[in-house]
C-alpha cells in the first residue's frame, strides 16, 4: 500500500515575523559605580540574576598568567568566606531556589543564577560576601586547581580545541584573545595568595552591571541590592582588552595530528560589531551561506557530497573585536576537496547576490532565533547582561530586528564581498598532515606545524 501524498495546498503561509516585545528597563547606578539594570515580568515566580565584572588581562604580556589564575579563581571563588564555607553557600543558595554558576572569558567575569523572588535578599547576601570577604582556602584551593589542571589537559587533546586554539593564536598573535586556554603548568603554579590579590584588584563594582530579570519590582530591588551589597566596595575601575591586531595574510596553517580519521577546518575574520550598520547585512549572509540547515554550505559539502556532517558559520562578538567563523569536521580523505568547496562557496557569496527566497529565509530565521533567545527570563538576562557589558542599552534589541527587517540583496552583496571574501579569512586545519598536505597544497601555499597542546591518548 502506497503512502498518502501530502498536499502541500493544505499547509498554511508562513505569517510575517512577530517582533519581540521591547523589554521594559529600569536602570540605576549605585554609589559605588555598580550599574543596575530591572526588568520586571511578572507571571513566572522566578528572577534571574546576571553579574558582569569586566575581567580583561590589563596588558599583553601578563595574558597567560591572568588567564591560569582567572580559570582557577572562577571555581575557587565558591569555596569559601569570612562567614561560610562552601557547603554552607551552597545550602543557603539552594534554600531560595538557587545554584551559583561562575563562568570567565577574556573579556567578564559572570555571576549566574536563578531565584525565587522571596529570596532576592538572601542570595544578594550571600554573593555579597563572595564579592567583598571571599577567602581561597589553601586545601580547597589546591582541589581546585588540581581539578582544572586535568579539565585543561583533557580539553587541550581535543582536535575541536587544537583548531580553534592554532586559529586563535594565528589571528590574534600577542593579544590575549589567543589565550584560548591556559596551559596546564600555568594553572598548576596558581597560588591562594595570588587568587586574593586578584579579586583584591580585578572584581571591582565600577564598570560592573547587575541584571534581574523576573517578578521583581524595580524600586524594591533597587533598595534590595543597594542594602546587601553596600559592603561591596573598592577603588579602581574595570579594565577592558585593548584593541585587536590588523589581519595579516598569512599562507594556510596545517597543524599535524598523526593518525587523525577527520581534518577539522576552521576559518576566521573580522566582522563589524554590535553598532556597524553592516551587522545586520552580514549577519543574512552568514546565515544565507553557513549559518542554518537551509544553508548553501551544508547543502554542499554535507547534503550534496558527504564531506561532514554539521559545518557552520556565525557571527561572535568580543569586547575588543568581532569576528565571522567557519567550521567543518571533514574526513581526512577529503580535507582538500571540502576546503575548496567552502572557499567557493564563500566566493560565490562575496560575488554573486543572493537569491530572494534564500534572504527571506535567512531573516525569518534570524528574528524568529532573536524573539526565542529573549522569550525567557534567563535568555533576556544573558542577552541584556551581554548588550550592557559591551556599553549598549536594550533598545539595541529593538533596533537591530528593524534593521534585520528591511536589508535589501545590494546590501547583503556587499557585505559578503568585504568580510566573506575567502582572500580576508585566516585558515587553519587540524590533521594528518601525511593524508592532507599534498590535498592542501593543492591549494596554495601551506605551513605545517605541529600542535602546541596535547596529542589526544
Amino acid at each position: 500500500m502506497s503512502a498518502p501524498v501530502l498536499d502541500l495546498s493544505l499547509i498554511p503561509p508562513l505569517g510575517e515575523p512577530r517582533p519581540a516585545p521591547v523589554p521594559d528597563v529600569h536602570e540605576s547606578t549605585l554609589p559605588s559605580g555598580l550599574r543596575l539594570v530591572v526588568v520586571p515580568r511578572p507571571g513566572v515566580p522566578l528572577v534571574e540574576l546576571r553579574l558582569r565584572v569586566p575581567f580583561a588581562a590589563s596588558a599583553p604580556r601578563q595574558a597567560a598568567a591572568h588567564a591560569a589564575r582567572t580559570s582557577v579563581l572562577s571555581g575557587a571563588v565558591l569555596l569559601g568566606t569570612a562567614q561560610h564555607d562552601q557547603l554552607q553557600i551552597a545550602q543557603l543558595l539552594q534554600a531560595h531556589g538557587g545554584e551559583l554558576s561562575v563562568s570567565a572569558d577574556a573579556d567578564r567575569l559572570l555571576f549566574s543564577t536563578t531565584m525565587l523572588p522571596d529570596g532576592l535578599g538572601a542570595v544578594l547576601g550571600v554573593l555579597a560576601e563572595l564579592l567583598a570577604a571571599p577567602t581561597y582556602p589553601a586545601g580547597p584551593v589546591d582541589a581546585e586547581r588540581s581539578r582544572v589542571v586535568e579539565r585543561v589537559h583533557i580539553a587541550r587533546s581535543q582536535p575541536g580545541v587544537i583548531a580553534r586554539s592554532a586559529l586563535a593564536a594565528r589571528r590574534y598573535g600577542a593579544h590575549p584573545y589567543a589565550q584560548q586556554l591556559p596551559a596546564p603548568e600555568a594553572v598548576a603554579a596558581v597560588t591562594p595568595a595570588a587568587l586574593r590579590k586578584l579579586h583584591r584588584e580585578r572584581v571591582l563594582p565600577a564598570g560592573s552591571t547587575l541584571v534581574l530579570v523576573g517578578d521583581v519590582d524595580p524600586a524594591t530591588a533597587r533598595d534590595v541590592v543597594g542594602t546587601a551589597l553596600a559592603g561591596w566596595t573598592a577603588e579602581g575601575k574595570a579594565v577592558a582588552a585593548g584593541p585587536v591586531p590588523a589581519v595579516v595574510e598569512q599562507p594556510l596553517q596545517l597543524v599535524h595530528r598523526p593518525g587523525a580519521v577527520q581534518s577539522n577546518l576552521r576559518l576566521g575574520g573580522p566582522a563589524p560589531g554590535r553598532t556597524d550598520p553592516q551587522l545586520p547585512a552580514l549577519r543574512l549572509a552568514s546565515m544565507v551561506f553557513g549559518g542554518y540547515f537551509s544553508s548553501r554550505l551544508v547543502e554542499n559539502i554535507r547534503e550534496r557530497r558527504g564531506y561532514t556532517y554539521s559545518p557552520r558559520s556565525g557571527v561572535e562578538h568580543m569586547m575588543a573585536g568581532s569576528s565571522f567563523t567557519v567550521d567543518a569536521d571533514v574526513a581526512t580523505a577529503v580535507t582538500g576537496p571540502a576546503l575548496l568547496e567552502t572557499w567557493y562557496e564563500l566566493g560565490r557569496m562575496a560575488l554573486t547576490p543572493v537569491t530572494e527566497a534564500e534572504l527571506d529565509s535567512a531573516r525569518r530565521y534570524l528574528l524568529g532565533t532573536l524573539a526565542l533567545g529573549t522569550a525567557t527570563h534567563a535568555g533576556l538576562a544573558s542577552t541584556l547582561s551581554a548588550l550592557l557589558g559591551a556599553g549598549l542599552s536594550a533598545d539595541w534589541l529593538a533596533d537591530h530586528q528593524r534593521a534585520l527587517a528591511t536589508v535589501g540583496i545590494d546590501e547583503v552583496t556587499e557585505a559578503s564581498r568585504r568580510w566573506l571574501a575567502p582572500a580576508g579569512l585566516t585558515a587553519v586545519v587540524v590533521g594528518d598532515a601525511d593524508q592532507a598536505a599534498d590535498q592542501l597544497r593543492a591549494l596554495g601555499p601551506v605551513e605545517v606545524t605541529t600542535p602546541a597542546v596535547e596529542p589526544g591518548a
